[in-house]
């Protein structure tokens, strides 16, 4: 029998491909705002710009709103597009974002065979216009048995408000556990990782490419595929 019973999911980069869904979102936002092309080395330089601000947002450096524009800006005046659009293209770029539903290692089926067996919820620091849109068109809002939304929570992950937060309604939801009893699952190490070892929780870094942890942040288990989870799970 599993020592756990409740599972964090992390959303983007965990259970869903959100690279995918990221470049069909830009691209469509090109398009629909005539902007022009926008090329693969145009999308890498986004993806490494968008990484930067959300970095900055965990480490509490600017708001949300901040780094949802921000990041459109920098991008825009890279390629000499007028940042003014940013504001614009960043609301289109929250609908879009969840059109494209591509999950990870058929994490779709994995969770809908763990929902006999665990308590399972969302923890994500994405928009909850993005995110709600996402779980609705992908079938993860009928699966999770809640879902927790930095937007809503009013405070991102790591920070520990924001688990204690999700724990006083997941006590009200089954009653008591102990944090021995919960695993975070997530791929990033500044904000699931972190937030794990900030909380007290078990963590279960999901790392498909196999990095290197180069932070001061405990790792307790490292798993290349979700397919793992079954041995880390007990079953």
């Amino acid at each position: 029998m599993s020592k756990f019973r409740i599972l964090l999911w992390d959303i983007d980069g965990t259970i869903l491909n959100f690279d995918a869904a990221e470049r069909a979102a830009i691209r469509k936002g090109f398009s629909t705002m005539k902007l022009g092309e926008c090329s693969d080395e145009m999308l890498f330089d986004y993806s490494s710009i968008n990484n930067k601000y959300w970095k900055m947002l965990e480490r509490g450096e600017l708001t949300k709103p901040e780094i949802l524009v921000g990041r459109f800006r920098e991008f825009f005046s890279k390629y000499q597009i007028d940042p003014k659009h940013a504001d614009a293209f960043n609301s289109q770029y929250q609908i879009d974002l969840g059109d494209t539903i591509c999950f990870n290692d058929n994490a779709m089926d994995l969770v809908t065979e763990l929902k006999s067996r665990f308590k399972q919820y969302a923890v994500t620091n994405g928009t909850a216009q993005a995110q709600h849109r996402k779980l609705s068109r992908s079938g993860l809002d009928e699966l999770l048995d809640g879902i927790f939304i930095s937007d809503e929570l009013g405070v991102e992950k790591p920070n520990i408000e924001f688990f204690n937060l999700a724990f006083s309604r997941i006590h009200n939801d089954i009653g008591d556990f102990s944090p021995e009893e919960v695993l975070i699952i997530g791929d990033s190490l500044t904000s699931d990782m972190r937030g794990g070892n900030n909380a007290g929780i078990k963590t279960c870094w999901y790392n498909p490419a196999r990095q290197e942890n180069p932070l001061d942040v405990r790792i307790d288990y490292d798993i290349d595929s979700l397919a793992k989870l079954h041995d880390i799970l007990g079953y």
